[in-house]
This record gives C-alpha cells, sequence and structure tokens, in this order.
C-alpha cells in the first residue's frame, strides 16, 4: 500500500509517493509560472495548480502502475497565507494573491491601528504583508466588485483538496496563518470577522491535518485509473509539513531551514505561549500542539547573491573550499544578511545589509566564511528570543536546506547556537511531511510522532566546541550592534 504527500509550493507542485516503511518509492514535479503584474505584486493562476496535479499523479501512475490499486492515501502540503477567492460556481475570481506579496502595507498599518492588540491577542501574531487578513483587506478596498462575488475563501492546497473531493476544509495549522483563527479557542474568531466584515460563511470548516475530508471524487479517480476509493486527508501549512518529516514533534527539538529564506523553528505543547509578537506562533500539524518560528527574509539569497556578485564563475562548493582556513568571526568582518529587509527580530523593510570591518588583509574566502556566519546569527535571533520568553534550551536542532549541505556550516550551527545539530538521513522536506499525515490518516499509525519514530532517520551529529562557542558569543554579541547602528543611515533612503 502506498500514499502519496503533494507539497505545493511556490514555483512548482512536488509529489511524493511513499510505502507502509516510510521508504520513497517515486516522485514528480511540474512548475508554474509566477506573475508580478506591478511592483511587490506576486501573483498565480489557481487553475496551474490543478494542472500541476494532474500532471504529477499522472506521472506518478506512469513511474508505479500499482498506484491504481494500490495507492490509499493523498495529503498536501501547502505555500501558507496566499489568498484564493471563489464565486457561487466554485471557480477563481481572480489569481490568487501570494504569500510573498507586499502591496498591503498601508492595509496592514490601518488594520494594526484598528485591531491591532485584538489579533495579536486572538491569534497570537501581529499583522505583516504576508498573512491573509491584509490582503483580503486590499481586495475590499482595491476590488469591491469582486469582493461582492465571494462565496468561498480558501488557501492554495485547500483548493487543490477541493479539486480532488469536491469539499471544502481548511486545517488549523494553514488556518492559523490566515489571522483569522483564534488559537486559544480552535474556532473562527467571530471579533475580528465582524471588525473587518467577513461573512463567516464564505470560510470553510476547521479540521486536523490528518483528518480524512473525502475520497477522491468518482470522475477523478477513473480518469487516474484509482480501483479502490483513495481517502484525501487535510493536510499542512508547508513549515508545520516541513517541521512534521523533520521529526520536529517532542518537546526540546527545533529547526534551522535555510532556503531562500531561513526559519527558525521549534516545537511549542501549545499555542499558550507568550511571544508578544515577536515570533511566529502557529497551530502544528500534529496533534494540537503548535510551533514557534522566526524568519530571516535572506537566508540562502544571501549566499546566492554574494556568489553571483564576486564569484559567478564558481561553484558553491568552491566559493566555500577555503573557509576552514578562517578563524571563527572572519578575522573581524561581519555580514548582516539584510539585503532585503528584515522580519525577526527587526519587522522592518528599510533596513538593508551590511560588511562590517573590512580590513586589507581580507580575502574571499574571509567574506564567504562571515556571509555564513552572518546568516546563523541571523537565525540565532530567533533562538534568543525563545530562550529568553520560554527560559528552556533546546536538546537539538535539525538541520535542513542549504545549511546542512556543507559540514563547515553546519559544525558552525551548533557552536553559533551552541547545540548539537544533527541531519537527515534523506531529506525530502514538506511533502514527505504531507505524505505522513496521509500515513496518519490510514491510519498506518496512531498519531504523528509514532509515524516519525518510523519514517524519520538521522545522520551524523555535529557538537559544540566549548572554546569556538564562547568565541561566537563575542562576536554575535558585535553582531547585534550592527541593526542599531545602521537603521538610521537605512531610513534616510
Amino acid at each position: 500500500m502506498y500514499v502519496i504527500g503533494l507539497d505545493l509550493g511556490t514555483s512548482a507542485l512536488k509529489g511524493l509517493v511513499v510505502d507502509q516503511s516510510g521508504k520513497l518509492v517515486a516522485e514528480a514535479t511540474a512548475g508554474y509560472p509566477l506573475s508580478t503584474p506591478q511592483v511587490g505584486f506576486s501573483e498565480q493562476d489557481p487553475n496551474d495548480w490543478l494542472r500541476a496535479a494532474d500532471q504529477v499523479l499522472t506521472d506518478l501512475i506512469k513511474q508505479l502502475p500499482e498506484l491504481k490499486e494500490q495507492l490509499v492515501g493523498i495529503s498536501f502540503s501547502g505555500q501558507m497565507h496566499s489568498l484564493v477567492l471563489l464565486d457561487e460556481a466554485n471557480q477563481p475570481l481572480r489569481p490568487a494573491i501570494l504569500w510573498n506579496d507586499v502591496r498591503t502595507t498601508a492595509q496592514c498599518q490601518a488594520l494594526t491601528a484598528k485591531i491591532g492588540p485584538m489579533v495579536l491577542n486572538h491569534t497570537k501574531n501581529v499583522i505583516l504583508e504576508g498573512f491573509t487578513l491584509p490582503k483580503i483587506r486590499w481586495v475590499q478596498e482595491n476590488e469591491p466588485e469582486i469582493w461582492q462575488q465571494v462565496k468561498q475563501i480558501q488557501l492554495p492546497k485547500d483548493y487543490l483538496r477541493f479539486w480532488l473531493t469536491g469539499k471544502f476544509h481548511m486545517d488549523y495549522s494553514d488556518a492559523a496563518g490566515t489571522l483569522l483563527l483564534n488559537q486559544d479557542t480552535q474556532e473562527w474568531d467571530q471579533e475580528i470577522l465582524e471588525a473587518v466584515n467577513i461573512d463567516p460563511t464564505i470560510l470553510p470548516p476547521l479540521v486536523a491535518s490528518t483528518a480524512v475530508v473525502g475520497t477522491v471524487k468518482p470522475e477523478l479517480a477513473e480518469c487516474f485509473g484509482f480501483t479502490q476509493a483513495v481517502q484525501v486527508i487535510a493536510g499542512g501549512a508547508d513549515n508545520a509539513c516541513a517541521a512534521v518529516g523533520a521529526g520536529i514533534v517532542a518537546p526540546g527539538v527545533g529547526m534551522c531551514s535555510i532556503g531562500t529564506s531561513g526559519v527558525f523553528l521549534r516545537y511549542e505543547d501549545s499555542a499558550a505561549k507568550e511571544y508578544a509578537g515577536k515570533l511566529h506562533l502557529f497551530a502544528h500539524a500534529a496533534e494540537e500542539v503548535a510551533y514557534s518560528m522566526g524568519v530571516t527574509l535572506a537566508a540562502g539569497s544571501s549566499l546566492s547573491w554574494f556568489k553571483d556578485t564576486f564569484a559567478p564563475e564558481s561553484s558553491f562548493e568552491t566559493l566555500l573550499g577555503e573557509i576552514a582556513s578562517v578563524a571563527p568571526g572572519s578575522d573581524g568582518l561581519l555580514f548582516t544578511p539584510y539585503i532585503v529587509g528584515e522580519r525577526t527580530p527587526y519587522s522592518d523593510s528599510k533596513i538593508r545589509g551590511s560588511f562590517i570591518g573590512m580590513d586589507i588583509h581580507h580575502r574571499l574566502p574571509h567574506f564567504a566564511r562571515s556571509v555564513l556566519e552572518g546568516i546563523t546569527f541571523s537565525l540565532k535571533d530567533s533562538q534568543e528570543i525563545m530562550a529568553q520568553a520560554t527560559n528552556e534550551g533546546l536538546a537539538k536542532i535539525v538541520s535542513v536546506g542549504g545549511g546542512a549541505k556543507n559540514k563547515e556550516w553546519l559544525q558552525m550551527q551548533a557552536n553559533i547556537f551552541n547545540t548539537p545539530i544533527t541531519t537527515l538521513t534523506t531529506e525530502q522536506g514538506p511533502g514527505m511531511g504531507a505524505a505522513m499525515l496521509a500515513a496518519v490518516g490510514c491510519n498506518w499509525y496512531p498519531n504523528v510522532a509514532s509515524c516519525a519514530a518510523d519514517f524519520v532517520t538521522y545522520a551524523g551529529e555535529y557538537l559544540p566546541d566549548p572554546t569556538v562557542v564562547a568565541t561566537y558569543e563575542e562576536v554575535y554579541r558585535r553582531y547585534r550592534m550592527v541593526y542599531p547602528a545602521t537603521k538610521s543611515i537605512c531610513d534616510a533612503y
């Protein structure tokens, strides 16, 4: 028997087929375009996601024809926050407004002035451009003729799931990123809805990420050749699914994820933690727990920018090949990765990156190492907020993404975070988390934690070196001085 995890990302949809032992047996990917009709706009046609899903499922069946008889469940991971508006015929009224769309600054400011404290108290998050609520407000104010026709609000993976089942639902982990979910009651927040004139009937029923919400519609089952009912499981937000796929399902465990942006995430036993908006706090895809998260806007993209600008002919392996010859702290050279602004701990769209402390003896390996150190220091900012708010450390951190591909960088993370770092034997990201949710929904396991115990395996471990930890504590202290020293300079532009 098999399950499928579908990960609906910003640039492509990826499908993974997993058997009952947790082994990945097939995978397929289909891309789709991103539209930027104006500066700051980021949109996609929801129908492109459906076409991609059709292609991915078709490709997976070609690779593994026995799926027609042995596929028992499908679940999902999806980009958070992106707004899909449907009419009475359940068709998209406009392109989806994506998570990375920043047109809503004015709406964020107005909503913060009007209901900011209530939103923080009820949803555990502050109002930022990425979230769904200000996108809804933008449509209300700028496209009232569209808003009047809205009969259903969906997030990307939920629209894809509707295509498969004909039924509307939203799981708690994705709903938490809309700023419409009361995380204390786990219900749509009536006070917020009334304050922004949203009819609750256009919001879908809320379900757990592991809930079975239907089966593949007969016409699609016939199209794909499925000979038995295929259960469809709700799924979760991409960060929640990434946490599931990395085994972040127990206290004392965190995750450092370095992609284009960077995420520092830790398991929380509930959404009752008081971070006062300094971190994001969302419902987990695991049962009745939560996770806190800080974001570095330009993590891997800082390294890509550096390579493309200063060593365009080099591979990443060559660029980073000599960083071990540079002492921790890069001989006084500091880099702040604020090249597109910053999110945590500074919600500041104007701040920009910098190299501080350049000296005549610094060479390319010094700069390369300082970029890695700066990215990791920025993620440590989130770790520090977590530690101060909870008075709890982490027993280990699972490193995924680009930061898990270089041994020197992994050791650097262990020393800067002063926490053991481990990596995954096989890293499949949010798609594996989605497949695990399908496995639980199909009753292969009683809960997500027991599934993770079998499906998630770890590779090497990197332990902190006390001497280097002490060095990095001093370097980090100086790194923290750069933002306040450069803020007024950046604000002037």
